[in-house]
């Protein structure tokens, strides 16, 4: 049969069989590869450092999400809001995840029919030109053709190749949601460390100015001592010593200051140049910090939420490595008008059309299917593995946070007690050198030790601060798997539903 001398009914007699066909692939259709399953994994009752531990009160104070805000600082909330906004690795890691929310949309559009339009004219010519017998030229059969048409084809997923790839191709951006909420928490809590040391750094210089201004006090009193005979030149020499070493100390920590606020800086997005942090006379308190039980790991940590979704990704990855072995069944039509003149070129005897299915299998590859098979079951082995040792990994984390803060916080109970002893000392000496029964080298030795514990004291508050804001990244922050069903941007802080 002539398909151009079809008219409408006899053309909707041919596709109606079709319609049919196509209707009994789809009901017919199958999945091909295994449905996901998460991996079993050793998740113990509690952690092994948590004996002892004294829950926060409310329990749920991390559940807002914004967990730096536990530290009660306006200016390092302020902070934190910028980098969430202006962060050069945020924005990469943003613009990651949006390259993977593209390719699920275009995962996605596989499943539906391709629609395709063309026109077009073309100029054709059959011999060639000359003059006849009586001296008159000729064209050798040149002419044009005009042509307008539409096309659409559909690949009918049969064996569910095209939907195994939008699994994967979905799960890939779930993880790569994960990834960004990963760098989210990692840059927070860089940031929330550095600005925290920032604030002990004041309190050491404030410490040093203080102590500098003492030391100039006893150079002086030395000073008039020794002109009055009371005590050697070495007692002057001594306090000299003294108050320049600590002076140098003082000094020394101006650009450890500088180096941090630059990096502040760059944290939130701005040349160093631009950002300015005045030196305050407060610390920000240790938070009370919630712990949650092991389990709750699995999904409040952001980087085990994305080794948990490329395992998904890998699984999907075998059902289309598995496809691969049926055949591929696509549905085509086309229909359009096509004529030497466009005057009449949207009229009945112009009109064309085809319709018809095609099927495709691959008969000998010589093992190039079985070796994708293979390496996508391999691939998800390994994505396994890599899942698993970052379950591990976060759970080691968590109990060294642990550990690190119960101890330091016994150790800051007697470096306190120690800070006490030394200064009673210290005032004890003092009063002693006033009355003439020691020399200065006798005070120095006592001021010095007062300095060292009152240093050692501060040292280990930034420790155990700097601890805190590990132990709550190791936690998950703010952040819960639930939110990969979300789409993330730059602009906005993940929150606990």
């Amino acid at each position: 049969m002539n398909p151009s001398s079809l008219n409408p009914s006899s053309l909707k007699h041919a596709l109606r069989p079709l319609a049919v066909a196509v209707l009994a692939l789809s009901m017919g259709a199958c999945t091909l590869g295994p449905d996901y399953q998460r991996p079993d994994l050793p998740v113990a009752g509690e952690f092994k450092q948590a004996e002892g531990w004294k829950p926060a009160a409310p329990a749920d104070a991390l559940q807002r999400g914004e967990w730096w805000r536990l530290y009660g600082d306006a200016e390092l909330d302020a902070l934190v809001a910028r980098l969430n906004v202006s962060n050069q690795n945020l924005a990469a890691a943003e613009a990651q995840f949006r390259q993977a929310r593209a390719l699920v949309r275009g995962a996605r559009s596989q499943l539906f029919p391709i629609l395709s339009g063309s026109a077009g004219v073309s100029r054709s010519a059959q011999g060639s030109s000359g003059t006849n017998s009586t001296g008159s030229t000729f064209n050798g059969g040149v002419g044009k053709s005009y042509e307008a048409g539409l096309s659409a084809s559909w690949e009918a997923d049969i064996w569910g190749r095209l939907r195994r790839n939008l699994e994967a191709n979905r799960a890939s951006m779930q993880a790569s949601a994960a990834d960004l909420a990963a760098v989210r928490l990692s840059l927070q809590a860089e940031l929330v460390q550095t600005y925290l040391q920032l604030r002990v750094i004041d309190e050491h210089q404030r410490l040093l100015d203080q102590t500098v201004e003492a030391y100039a006090r006893s150079l002086r009193l030395t000073e008039n001592q020794y002109r009055a005979g009371i005590v050697p030149k070495s007692d002057v020499s001594q306090a000299q010593t003294q108050l320049k070493s600590t002076q140098a100390q003082a000094i020394d920590l101006r650009w450890q200051r500088a180096q941090m606020e630059h990096a502040i800086a760059v944290l939130v997005g701005v040349a160093p140049s631009e950002l300015g942090i005045a030196v305050r006379e407060d610390i920000p308190p240790l938070p009370a910090i919630p712990l949650a039980v092991p389990s709750q790991l699995l999904e409040r940590r952001p980087d085990i939420a994305s080794g948990e979704r490329q395992v998904m990704a890998a699984n999907a990855n075998i059902g289309v490595a598995e496809a691969a072995w049926y055949p591929d069944l696509t549905l085509s039509a086309s229909g359009g008008y096509r004529n030497s003149s466009f005057s009449d070129l949207f009229s009945v005897p112009n009109r064309f059309w085809s319709l018809g299915p095609q099927l495709a299998l691959t008969l000998l590859d010589f093992g190039s299917r079985r070796a994708e098979l293979e390496r996508a079951e391999a691939s998800y082995d390994q994505t396994v593995a890599n899942y698993r040792q970052t379950v591990l990994d976060s759970f080691r984390e968590v109990e060294d946070y642990l550990v690190q803060l119960r101890v330091l916080e016994e150790e800051a109970v007697v470096q306190r007690e120690a800070l006490e002893a030394a200064q009673e000392s210290l005032r004890l000496i003092e009063n002693q050198y006033r009355a003439g029964t020691v020399d200065f080298l006798s005070v120095a030795t006592v001021q010095t030790t007062a300095l060292n514990n009152q240093r050692t004291n501060l040292t280990l508050l930034g420790d155990r601060l700097t601890a805190s804001v590990l132990l709550i990244a190791a936690l998950g922050g703010g952040w819960d798997s639930a939110q990969l069903e979300q789409q993330p941007t730059l602009s906005t802080t993940p929150s606990m539903p």
